[in-house]
């Protein structure tokens, strides 16, 4: 979003979209297809990630909650909510660089409310789709406190319930307008174009 905000010039040629917005549009159009039943009777809990929600919020007006939330709700599983949440959610630990940063101790000891906020949900599954609350839940929390849940970016969700099938032809013609179309609204010339 920053960039379309403060490079308008550039981005008013080119889409800047989030990986929930892409996502979402993947699902809604059919171009990816799902199988729920991969998490079908688990629980998953989602860590709002200060970047994607509050930041985005406070910075641009506009925040991820319930793109990531639909996403993750297509995937399958049952979404149990920390509380607090949404914009109200509580750091990780590993926000502001602090991932990156020389204090483990102090990530950790911050990211024991983390910790306790999802035990209390009583998740089989965390999404966290932000690389540096990822590594801090998964590489970090999930050791100093015993979480056994598995760690997911929502990517990875995703990808774990994609349907492999072939396409139709016509989806694949389809498929080929819609390329069309992009790479000229786009300015791109293919010298040759591959057969697939």
């Amino acid at each position: 979003m920053g960039f379309t905000k403060y490079f308008p010039e550039v981005y008013d040629e080119f889409r800047c979209v989030s990986v929930f917005e892409l996502l979402k549009e993947y699902i809604e159009t059919g171009r990816i297809k799902l199988d729920k039943s991969r998490f079908e009777g688990k629980k998953i809990t989602i860590h709002d990630p200060c970047n994607y929600h509050r930041k985005s919020w406070m910075s641009f007006g506009q925040h991820f909650l319930d793109e990531c939330r639909w996403v993750t709700a297509q995937c399958g599983p049952e979404i149990v909510e920390m509380e607090p949440h949404g914009l109200n959610a509580i750091c990780c630990g590993a926000g502001g660089g602090a991932w990156a940063a020389p204090y483990e101790r102090e990530r950790l000891d911050y990211g024991k409310w983390k910790a306790d906020q999802i035990k209390a949900t009583g998740a089989d599954l965390i999404c966290a789709p932000c690389h540096n609350c990822r590594d801090q839940i998964m590489k970090a929390l999930t050791k100093e406190y015993d979480l056994p849940q598995r760690t997911y970016y929502i990517w990875e969700l995703v990808s774990d319930c994609v349907i492999f099938e072939p396409w139709s032809e016509e989806e694949v013609k389809k498929s080929h307008e819609e390329r069309d179309k992009q790479y000229e609204r786009d300015g791109v010339e293919l010298e040759e174009e591959e057969e697939y």
